[in-house]
C-alpha cells in the first residue's frame, strides 16, 4: 500500500511535505514530492551517465543548428534551476535547510521538470547560517555536475559560473517581489552573502531602480549568457548583456513595474 505523504508520520516527512507545498505554492511550477529517486532521474553522486547522455542526445536532436556551446549550456542550467529554488525557499521562506543530497530530478523531454526529496532532518539557525549551510551543498552538487557536462561537451567553469550568478541575481529579485516588506539593503545583503559562499563575487549583480510612486525596486545586471539567441537570433532575454544597456535596463524595469500591479 502507497503511503500518503499527506499525513507525514514523522517530524522530517512532515517538514519536507511542508516544504515541498511551499515551493509549489510559491512558484506555482515548482512539482516535487517526498521519497527517493525513481528509476532513471538525476541524483547527485549518483551514475548520472546515461540521463546525461539521453538529455543531450534530445537537446542535440531538437536544436541541431544551435551547437554544442548550447547543448552545453541547457544541459547546465537544466539542472541547477530547481535546486537553487529550494536552496532560496528553504532558507528565506521556509526557514529550515534540508540535504540537497537526497533531491533527484526528472527529465521530460528537453527540459529537467519535477524532483523528488528524500525526507530527513533539516537544519535551522539563522539565515546567514542556512546560506552557508546551503551554499555548501550547491557546490558540491555543482562540481559534480560540471565534470558530467564536460564529459559529454565542453562547459568552461567561469560560463558555468556566471549562469550560477545569473540564476541566483535572478532569485534574490524573485524574493524581493514574493516578499515586499524586505527592505531593497537587506536583499542585496542576502545576495552578497550567496554570491561570496557560491564562489561567485564579482560575476554580476542588482541594480536598483524607482518606481513612479518612490518604492526601490530590483533589476539584474548580469555577465553569463544563456545563449538562448543562436535559437532566435531576434529575440534577447530581457537581462541579455548583449543588448544595449539602456534598452536592458529598459525592459526589466517594465518588468519589474508589471509585477507590482
Amino acid at each position: 500500500m502507497v503511503r500518503s505523504f499527506l499525513f507525514a508520520p514523522n517530524d522530517a516527512d512532515t517538514a519536507t511535505t511542508r516544504l515541498i507545498a511551499t515551493a509549489a505554492q510559491m512558484t506555482g511550477f515548482m512539482q516535487g514530492e517526498p521519497g527517493r529517486a525513481r528509476a532513471g532521474w538525476y541524483q547527485p553522486g549518483g551514475d548520472n551517465a546515461d540521463f546525461m547522455a539521453q538529455l543531450h542526445q534530445a537537446l542535440a536532436v531538437t536544436y541541431p543548428a544551435a551547437g554544442p556551446a548550447f547543448w552545453a549550456v541547457r544541459l547546465w542550467t537544466n539542472l541547477i534551476w530547481q535546486p537553487a529554488y529550494l536552496a532560496v525557499i528553504a532558507t528565506h521562506i521556509h526557514g529550515a535547510v534540508p540535504d540537497l543530497g537526497g533531491l533527484s530530478q526528472q527529465r521530460r523531454g528537453i527540459h529537467v521538470n519535477g524532483y523528488r526529496l528524500l525526507p530527513g532532518e533539516q537544519r535551522e539557525g539563522d539565515v546567514a547560517a542556512r546560506i552557508a549551510t546551503t551554499s555548501s551543498q550547491l557546490n558540491t552538487m555543482t562540481a559534480q555536475l560540471l565534470e558530467e557536462v564536460n564529459a559529454l561537451v565542453k562547459l568552461r567553469p567561469l560560463p558555468a559560473k556566471r549562469l550560477l550568478a545569473d540564476r541566483m541575481l535572478s532569485l534574490m529579485v524573485w524574493l524581493s517581489q514574493r516578499q515586499r516588506d524586505l527592505p531593497v539593503a537587506m536583499i542585496r545583503d542576502y545576495c552578497d552573502q550567496w554570491l561570496a559562499a557560491l564562489a561567485l563575487s564579482g560575476q554580476g549583480t542588482l541594480e536598483t531602480i524607482v518606481a513612479p510612486d518612490g518604492r526601490e525596486l530590483l533589476i539584474v545586471k548580469r555577465k553569463g549568457c544563456c545563449l538562448d539567441y543562436l535559437i532566435d537570433p531576434d529575440r534577447l532575454c530581457a537581462s541579455c548583456p548583449k543588448q544595449d544597456n539602456d534598452l536592458r535596463v529598459a525592459r526589466q524595469s517594465a518588468n519589474a513595474l508589471a509585477e507590482l500591479d
